[in-house]
């Protein structure tokens, strides 16, 4: 069946012994998996899990009907998550739905999916199965997650330092949650004993890691300086600066760029988008530099490094994915693009 909001996570709450298949699917990646972690929160932290990928059931189709019925080591409950799943598991999810008994659930985390999907429509249709697309949140809707996600950690966040976090993570969950837990290790703050996160405690934890270096790497980019920005990726690699603040460091500004080219767009000089309230949150050392990207970036290649960024930010932070090796590429193809662009 297809699934809302409120009846995939009450399902997944309650390991709900009616549904033995559920397909998170959409381009939302970390939203789909912060869904699948719900079920296996309501087995308990002795539940066994058992990781499958799409490649190996495509090879095995029998193999996800056997691991539903069968037995955990020690007992207890048991759950099989998939991932990365596709439409190469739809014969393996069509012995599974076919079995007599619901045995342990199936948890597959499948993106984006097309609408003619087989797999899809199999989800769909069977009672047993349950089927949920994650969109990238936008606007308030992104604020309310912030500001929910920082509630699990004993955060009390504002509105306003809301949609900074927001902001800065371009919608991505994965990178929003990892934030939150820095902050909420940074001010010593559990469900038990909550805490403000207010924008000093943002500016405090992320001015050693953001400022200064990362900023020269993302000017030279972004202006286009394959050789500058070559140099200073490598430097601060040499360094051991995290893939994280790196890439977040870009979405910030390519953020910013794409709000005030909205505004060149709609007929404004940029000189006078500059002196209005968007370019007066603009440093006044930068303003001439960023003056010179609006120059050179349009919407649309503006729009394309923010949704390359935003991935490579979900390749860096997936386990056994290419890490720091696809920062490394994306930001200097990113170099390379803007160098040509006039």
């Amino acid at each position: 069946m297809k699934a809302s909001q409120r009846q995939i996570e009450q399902a997944l709450d309650r390991a709900d012994p009616a549904i033995r298949f559920y397909l998170l699917h959409g381009p939302d990646e970390s939203a789909s998996r912060a869904l699948a972690k719900r079920l296996a929160k309501a087995l308990g932290a002795d539940a066994e899990k058992v990781a499958l990928a799409g490649a190996t059931l495509k090879a095995d189709p029998a193999l996800l009907a056997d691991e539903a019925a069968a037995i955990a080591l020690f007992g207890g409950p048991r759950h099989i998550l998939i991932d990365p799943a596709g439409d190469e598991i739809l014969e393996a999810v069509e012995a599974l739905l076919a079995l007599a008994r619901a045995g342990n659930p199936v948890v597959a985390v499948a993106g984006a999916l097309r609408k003619d999907s087989k797999l899809l429509k199999l989800a769909t249709a069977d009672d047993a199965a349950m089927a949920f697309a994650s969109y990238v949140p936008e606007g308030r809707d992104a604020d309310r997650i912030a500001v929910a996600l920082g509630r699990e950690m004993g955060l009390l966040i504002e509105p306003d330092v809301a949609r900074r976090l927001a902001a800065a993570s371009a919608g991505d969950r994965a990178v929003l949650g990892q934030e939150l837990d820095k902050f909420a290790a940074f001010l010593d703050a559990d469900r038990d004993h909550p805490r403000p996160l207010d924008h000093e405690a943002l500016d405090r934890l992320g001015a050693d890691s953001e400022e200064g270096d990362l900023s020269r790497l993302v000017d030279t980019a972004l202006a286009g300086d394959v050789a500058a920005a070559d140099d200073e990726l490598s430097r601060l690699i040499a360094l051991g600066t995290d893939a994280i603040p790196i890439v977040r460091a870009f979405q910030r500004q390519l953020l910013l760029l794409i709000q005030l080219r909205a505004e060149v767009a709609e007929g404004k000089s940029i000189d006078a988008v500059m002196a209005g309230p968007a370019g007066r949150a603009v440093f006044w050392k930068e303003k001439d530099r960023v003056a010179r990207l609006l120059t050179r970036w349009t919407p649309e290649a503006l729009a394309t490094a923010l949704g390359r960024m935003a991935d490579t930010g979900r390749q860096v932070m997936r386990s056994g994915g290419p890490g720091i090796i696809a920062m490394e590429t994306e930001i200097l193809a990113l170099a390379r693009a803007a160098s040509r662009l006039r």
